[in-house]
């Protein structure tokens, strides 16, 4: 990936962005529309991130049109400097011949100047549009409440984090802050989506609903790195069925109770290959099966000799990001799978 050639556009003063972004409109002779539905501020404090999240947000509006304010920040430096680029990432839709074009504001914060984020993120908000935070790598050990006053929804991948516990508290508390707000965007939970709904589709008829009581076991093949998205899986069985007790059996064996107080073993095992590779659900003699093959687009499902293949989904930064900026719900099922594995994550 050629990140490096991404450019964040025109240096410009931060305190003349404004004038700067009319004058490159004014430049485009009339053949640019500028469409925004969100804000959406990505912040990062990984060095060398602004070329790799330019070259996300080019590819990200062409589907999804946004004001992006796009920030690296390196709060430990002891250098205090602020520098501010505008650009304009602009697409031709399939009808029509005028260009349809989303702004990024970028910004590199060093030094006591990070802490002027919540300041640079409020003036340049696009109007009252949603706002939308995408924080990437951990959250920092003080986050300004200002910043979270502002924020409908925050974006985050907890699969990296090394201290689940510590994360989600601080994420629950600036949510606190925000008077609940915020709604809380997990990509971990995001990518399993497809998983999810090919688990699903075996119970959709009313007649394989009295299997929900006769689980027994769930098995779930993860990636070495996505144990929490394994975790999360797990949770998402035990909280939309309603299973108690959850007790670790060994290092990746969990038991539950189910709605009849019979027992439920939950297995997770390594595997090289997809996040998520293979999930199977017995129900006694009868087994549902998901397994999603190494590199591959669809999911191969199965329920006893009846089989058929389903979307997969990759596990892709742009695509699971542009999934969340689609999606409009409060994330229940979410928060019911983070409480019933909540201890062992």
């Amino acid at each position: 990936m050629a990140a490096e050639t991404f450019s964040p556009g025109i240096a410009v003063e931060v305190g003349k962005i404004g004038r700067e972004l009319k004058k490159l409109w004014a430049d485009g002779g009339g053949t640019k529309t500028r469409a925004s539905l969100v804000n959406l501020a990505v912040y990062s404090e990984e060095a060398g991130s602004l070329p790799i999240n330019t070259k996300i947000i080019s590819e990200m509006t062409e589907d999804h049109a946004c004001r992006a304010i796009v920030i690296e920040a390196n709060p430990a430096s002891k250098e205090n400097r602020v520098e501010a680029w505008i650009n304009v990432h602009c697409h031709v839709p399939r009808a029509g011949s005028k260009q349809v074009c989303s702004e990024q504001l970028s910004f590199l914060l060093a030094g006591p100047c990070a802490r002027l984020l919540p300041n640079i993120v409020f003036s340049q908000l696009d109007s009252d549009l949603p706002f939308y935070l995408w924080w990437q790598g951990e959250f920092s050990e003080t986050m300004d409440p200002q910043l979270w006053a502002w924020v409908d929804r925050v974006i985050y991948d907890s699969q990296v984090w090394r201290d689940f516990q510590t994360q989600m508290k601080q994420v629950e508390t600036a949510q606190a802050d925000a008077k609940q707000r915020i709604v809380l965007c997990d990509l971990n939970w995001t990518r399993l989506i497809q998983i999810r709904l090919a688990l699903a589709q075996f119970f959709d008829h009313p007649a394989t609903h009295r299997y929900f009581d006769e689980i027994d076991t769930v098995e779930i093949d993860f990636a070495p790195g996505f144990s929490s998205t394994a975790l999360l899986l797990a949770g998402w069985f035990g909280g939309q069925l309603k299973w108690t007790d959850a007790k670790k059996a060994g290092e990746h064996e969990f038991h539950f109770h189910g709605r009849k107080g019979n027992e439920i073993k939950v297995a997770l095992s390594g595997k090289t290959g997809e996040p998520i590779s293979r999930c199977a659900v017995r129900c006694g003699a009868v087994e549902f099966l998901v397994v999603h093959a190494a590199k591959a687009d669809l999911l191969n499902v199965a329920a006893g000799e009846r089989s058929c293949r389903l979307p997969a989904g990759r596990n892709d930064t742009i695509e699971l990001v542009s999934n969340e900026l689609m999606r409009g719900s409060p994330h229940r099922p979410y928060l019911r799978a983070l409480n019933c594995v909540r201890e062992f994550l």
